[in-house]
């Protein structure tokens, strides 16, 4: 994600409610890009059956999509971020009802796989310009707002969109949520082709500066409890839907309810992180990480009887979510400078950690089974924060560089 910069050349000539209206559906065009990326998760149980493959299988599609951005995310973004981005951002939503419309009719895993790949490449342009073009057409005074207003669209996504593509793949299958999806990312590429201003093209910003920050062991540190944070929320995160089937003894149709009320709760716990991470970045990180790992492992612990297991997952809900924002700013402010592409490098290593826990997740499952995923989870989690206490000591060594 990139910070707001100031405006390359004077505002679009569209009126402000014109301005106002692309904003919108910028942050519409997030949840459906954001949204594509992690309705896999839900569709995990129905398309492993579909297709005849093992669930940790099917989980490898997770990890491709998440190490595509990982590896192809700061170089795509940096060789694409100074086109015009409404011909940037049409172009991308185009891809994305492809791919989605490929993944619909996909046969097999082979090119179910190649419809993940294609999005994961054009994902993390769209996340790394987004907001800084919703700053620049809404203008200075109201570039915080807009900001503001497409990260919610973001999250939305991370916290709805599985929930309503599962509850739809119930009703359609999971083929029809992806032709939804495709539809939808075709509509948001028209309108937006319709509503949106022509803006100036950015400039072309050199990077070899911003990436001194990479020499800065507390920025790298923070970077790496990225890593290990989003590890542990996806180890458990994305065979969930399996594990309310599996081993809570959830009926299928009845999943997609248990999902949305985990993102729900998670739209909590992304307003309580974004309030307490100014209390100190890391200690925050520890302390919401230590919760996670209680309501990881206590769904598995519980999920034998519903009530407690709605009070776990609401747990986990909360501390997953609010770590977010909180990983986000936890890295932006640990660079001296340069801190979009810091942003940038937390969305990536993000991602790397997405597809490595659905990798050990996968292989937890196979030699251990299902139902000691959460208490792995749980594990990394507790390391993490640990990891955290351990980063805050770098931060005098930085100060001092």
């Amino acid at each position: 994600m990139s910070s707001v910069h100031p405006l390359h050349a004077a505002p679009p000539a569209a009126g402000t409610a014109g301005r106002g209206l692309a904003v919108l559906l910028l942050a519409i065009s997030a949840f459906v890009i954001v949204t594509t990326e992690f309705i896999i998760v839900g569709l995990l149980p129905s398309l492993s059956r579909d297709l005849g493959i093992s669930i940790s299988t099917a989980g490898q599609l997770v990890t491709l999509f998440a190490f595509t951005v990982m590896l192809a995310g700061p170089f795509l973004t940096a060789l694409l971020s100074h086109f015009e981005r409404k011909r940037l951002f049409v172009t991308i939503l185009v891809i994305f009802a492809g791919a989605n419309a490929l993944a619909a009719a996909a046969p097999d895993i082979w090119v179910l796989g190649l419809a993940r790949f294609l999005p994961a490449l054009a994902l993390p342009v769209f996340w790394g310009t987004a907001s800084e073009t919703a700053g620049e057409l809404a203008g200075p005074e109201k570039a915080g707002k807009a900001v503001a207003n497409v990260y919610l669209g973001i999250s939305g996504a991370m916290v709805l969109g599985i929930p309503i593509g599962t509850l739809a793949s119930t009703a359609f299958g999971w083929r029809g949520t992806f032709w939804g999806l495709a539809g939808l990312s075709l509509v948001m590429a028209v309108l937006l082709f319709v509503v949106m201003p022509t803006l100036a093209r950015p400039a072309r910003v050199k990077l070899a500066e911003q990436a001194r920050i990479l020499k800065d062991p507390y920025f790298l540190g923070n970077v790496v409890l990225s890593v290990i944070v989003f590890t542990a929320m996806f180890t458990a995160y994305t065979y969930l839907a399996d594990t309310l089937e599996q081993v809570a003894r959830i009926p299928v149709g009845q999943v997609g309810w248990w999902l949305m009320g985990f993102g729900i709760v998670g739209l909590g716990g992304n307003w309580l992180g974004g309030q307490f991470v100014g209390r100190g970045p890391l200690m925050v990180t520890a302390v919401t990480s230590l919760v996670l790992a209680i309501g990881m492992a206590a769904t598995t612990l519980v999920a034998g009887t519903h009530i407690w297991l709605a009070v776990a997952i609401a747990v986990w809900g909360i501390a997953n979510t609010a770590l977010y924002p909180i990983c986000q700013v936890r890295v932006m402010q640990s660079a001296s400078h340069a801190q979009a592409l810091a942003g940038t490098l937390n969305v990536s290593m993000a991602n790397a950690g997405i597809g490595l826990g659905a990798i050990i997740g996968g292989s937890v499952i196979q030699h251990l089974g299902l139902g000691t995923v959460g208490y792995v989870a749980a594990a990394i989690a507790v390391l993490a924060a640990i990891v955290a206490a351990l980063v805050g000591r770098l931060k005098p060594v930085s100060a001092a560089a």
